[in-house]
């Protein structure tokens, strides 16, 4: 009786993806066995637990597909990735609100801020993560995090799209803190 759940076939599986993976990984034979081992997640863990919001760095690690085969460099990119996406967010309320109230000074303003964001931090972090300049990159992330900051001070008490802005500004604070991790 041949039973494929048995405690011998299940050990038999995995001792064949071990020895694949120590004899023929980096030829890249065994690509059709990497479905039996799922993203790491211990990466992922030790990683985001050095930042300021393991939480949200987990999970938004965890639903890019990119996550599963990446170092911790590549998580620091995808990270930034998230950011530009965060920010692409915010900057559409943002546009929205001139659109309806062209004379809203402070909307208005954080326009610039915006436009520094798209145009510098994001950039800057992209090519020094690129370079392994982990240290330039956490500027260019720390830069998110204070542009977001001060389009926010421009309203009293939050403005419109507040909630958008504190979610750049999070995943903005956890990849600057992946790029310090790369630096130690």
């Amino acid at each position: 009786m041949n039973n494929s759940n048995s405690p011998s076939t299940k050990a038999l599986i995995f001792l064949v993806q071990i020895v694949c993976l120590v004899v023929f990984l980096p030829t890249s034979h065994c690509n059709r066995m990497t479905v039996f081992f799922p993203m790491d997640a211990n990466l992922i863990a030790q990683t985001c637990n050095q930042t300021p919001y393991p939480d949200l760095c987990i999970s938004t690690l965890q639903s890019d597909p990119r996550s599963a085969k990446a170092d911790v460099k590549g998580l620091g990119i995808i990270m930034v990735d998230a950011v530009r996406a965060k920010a692409h967010e915010a900057n559409l309320r943002l546009e929205d609100l001139i659109n309806r109230d062209v004379g809203n000074v402070p909307a208005q303003d954080c326009r610039f801020n915006y436009d520094d964001i798209f145009q510098l931090d994001i950039p800057q972090a992209v090519e020094a993560f690129g370079k392994d300049d982990y240290k330039s990159a956490e500027l260019g992330m720390t830069n998110v995090v204070a542009n977001a900051d001060s389009c926010e001070k421009r309203f009293s008490g939050g403005s419109p799209f507040k909630d958008e802005s504190q979610a750049l500004h999070d995943v903005a604070y956890v990849a600057a803190a992946i790029a310090k991790v790369l630096r130690s």
